[in-house]
């Protein structure tokens, strides 16, 4: 913890939405930011989740949720920094005799990183409720470990042989799919095609955008500053109104592919990152399903006890 209990030690990644509070045109009111940068933000997670290593932090929804359950002492607030389609994170290898998301059953599938990965878990979802996959018939191989330590993996779910590499066993076919791994190898590809098109049209029909990241303050900071939710949640709202504005002008000098992404999803819904409970009530309480139906909470939890009470209200 800052040393300044009015300087927030804080971690999250540079990109549209939190440009301008990484440059300073705006600041929490009573409040600065002392920023930390981590190259590979998941490291960040896992700092904050083990040692609690920041005031504040982005956080991948999933991994709060678990952490939570595990009585790991950071509490959220409702911005939702990261939101992205998730079905072109399917990879397949085009030998393996993988013709629709069904074939999956009864195969090892690898998993990038951990089971909990938020990324994982919304992949997983878009196989179960859009292609019919049953996921207990799947045995899935983790790359890596989980953040929260604590946390026990269903029967289900194994790591990685020792000395092994994902992309290598998916390019070769030894496992014939895998979520979330990178590959340019010529034999792999996406499992479902035409995937941002794919994702945009379930956007159209569900109305919603899912969720990634969201932000979390260690609670003994909530505790010594009751005005810091509500300082934090208001300067990250108003980073992200100066970060659509420009977005609407076509003002963003080398837009990104996820800056072009919220582009297309503006023009189906208008503001494609609302920060607050209410706005995202429906997809929210549709990751606590899956994560409960996935085997990744014990139990379902009531969505408004996971964020600060002073931010309960609060929509931008």
């Amino acid at each position: 913890m800052s040393t300044n209990p009015r300087t927030l030690k804080t971690v999250t990644r540079t990109q549209g939405n939190n440009t301008a509070l990484k440059d300073g045109r705006v600041k929490p009111n009573g409040f600065t930011f002392d920023f930390e940068e981590v190259s590979v933000l998941p490291q960040a997670f896992r700092r904050m989740v083990r040692g609690l290593e920041f005031d504040v932090s982005e956080m991948a929804v999933t991994t709060y949720l678990t952490a939570r359950e595990h009585g790991v002492e950071f509490t959220a607030l409702p911005i939702f920094l990261v939101r992205d389609f998730h079905h072109g994170a399917i990879l397949h290898n085009l030998k393996a005799g993988i013709k629709t998301p069904k074939d999956l059953e009864g195969k090892r599938v690898g998993v990038n990183r951990g089971y909990t990965v938020t990324t994982g878990v919304w992949a997983r979802a878009i196989l179960q409720d859009q292609y019919g996959v049953n996921l207990d018939k799947i045995t899935w191989v983790l790359s890596g470990d989980e953040h929260v330590q604590s946390w026990q993996a269903p029967g289900n779910v194994v790591p990685l042989e020792a000395d092994r590499k994902m992309e290598d066993m998916l390019a070769s076919g030894e496992i014939p799919a895998a979520i979330g791994a990178s590959s340019d190898h010529p034999n792999v590809a996406p499992l479902i095609p035409n995937a941002t098109e794919t994702g945009l049209e379930a956007l159209r029909e569900c109305g919603h955008y899912p969720i990634n990241h969201l932000v979390v303050v260690r609670n003994d900071v909530l505790e010594e500053n009751p005005d810091v939710a509500v300082a934090v949640f208001n300067a990250f709202a108003e980073s992200k109104r100066l970060y659509l504005e420009q977005l609407k002008a076509g003002q963003i000098e080398n837009p990104t592919a996820i800056d072009r992404l919220h582009v297309q999803v503006m023009e189906i819904i208008g503001d494609p990152l609302p920060y607050g409970i209410e706005p995202n009530r429906k997809v929210l309480e549709e990751l606590i399903g899956h994560a409960t139906r996935q085997k990744i909470l014990r139990k379902p939890v009531k969505l408004d006890n996971l964020f600060a009470e002073t931010t309960r209200n609060l929509i931008a």
